[in-house]
C-alpha cells in the first residue's frame, strides 16, 4: 500500500504529531491532511478522497464513528484505522462495526504503530496486541448452532482470510470465481456473527486455523 492521501482526525496536538510521524515513517511521500474535529473531517471528505484514515474516537464535536461511517459511504477503498487510547469493548466493537479495518492504541511504542501500518500492504489488519487479545476473548463463546456450522470450503476461506489474504487471491488459490469467494465470506460473517476482517482473524486464531 502506498497511500497518496492520508487523513488524520485527532484533536490532541501531541497525539496528532505522533500519528504524523508514524504515517511518514510507514509511507514516505504520502500527503497528510490533519484535522481536529468531526466537522472538519466531513468537510475534507467533500473534496478529497483519502486512501488511509487514522481516526480518533473522542473528538470535541462528536464521535469518530461519524467520520468512519462517512468515509465508508463515500470511499469504500479507503483503509480506516482507529487510533485511540481506549481498549474496551464499548469502543472497539462499535468502531469495527462502523467500518474500521484496524484498531491501534496510541499508547503503543511508535515502532509498533509503524509496523501495524506497514502490515496493511500485506493484507494484515493493523491491530494492537491488546486489541487482538480482547477480540480473541470475545470470541471464546459458544460454537455456531447446529445447521449453521461452516462448510469445509468456508473453513478454507476463513483460514485464508485469517492469514490476511485478499478475496481475489483467495479465489485464485481455491480455483473459484471472485463472486463465489465473496459469497463464502458473506456466509462466514453471517454464521459467525462478525462484520470485519479483523474479527475474522480473531475467529480463525481461536479455532486454531492460524497462529
Amino acid at each position: 500500500m502506498n497511500p497518496k492521501l492520508t487523513l488524520i482526525v485527532e484533536d490532541v496536538p501531541e497525539a496528532a504529531e505522533l500519528l504524523r510521524r508514524v504515517v511518514t515513517q510507514a509511507f514516505a511521500g504520502t500527503d497528510i491532511r490533519d484535522v481536529a474535529d468531526v466537522a472538519s473531517a466531513l468537510q475534507v471528505l467533500t473534496f478529497a478522497k483519502p486512501d488511509l484514515a487514522l481516526v480518533d474516537l473522542s473528538l470535541p464535536d462528536g464521535n469518530g464513528l461519524q467520520v468512519i461511517e462517512a468515509i465508508g459511504r463515500r470511499y469504500c477503498d479507503c483503509v480506516i484505522v482507529v487510533a485511540s487510547i481506549f481498549d474496551d469493548d464499548g469502543h472497539i466493537f462499535p468502531a469495527l462495526q462502523a467500518g474500521a479495518q484496524g484498531y491501534l492504541l496510541k499508547s503503543d511504542p511508535e515502532e509498533k504503530l509503524v509496523n501495524g501500518l506497514l502490515g496493511i500492504g500485506a493484507g494484515q489488519p493493523p491491530l494492537s496486541a491488546a486489541i487482538a487479545r480482547r477480540l480473541l476473548g470475545f470470541f471464546q463463546g459458544p460454537a455456531a448452532p447446529q445447521g449453521e456450522a461452516l462448510t469445509p470450503r468456508e473453513q478454507e476461506v476463513l483460514r485464508l482470510l485469517g492469514r490476511g489474504i485478499r478475496i481475489n487471491a483467495i479465489a485464485d488459490s481455491l480455483g473459484i470465481s471472485r463472486h463465489t469467494a465473496g459469497d463464502h465470506v458473506k456466509n462466514i460473517y453471517r454464521k459467525l456473527n462478525i462484520s470485519s476482517r479483523a474479527e475474522a482473524v480473531a475467529k480463525a486464531a481461536r479455532l486454531g486455523m492460524i497462529d
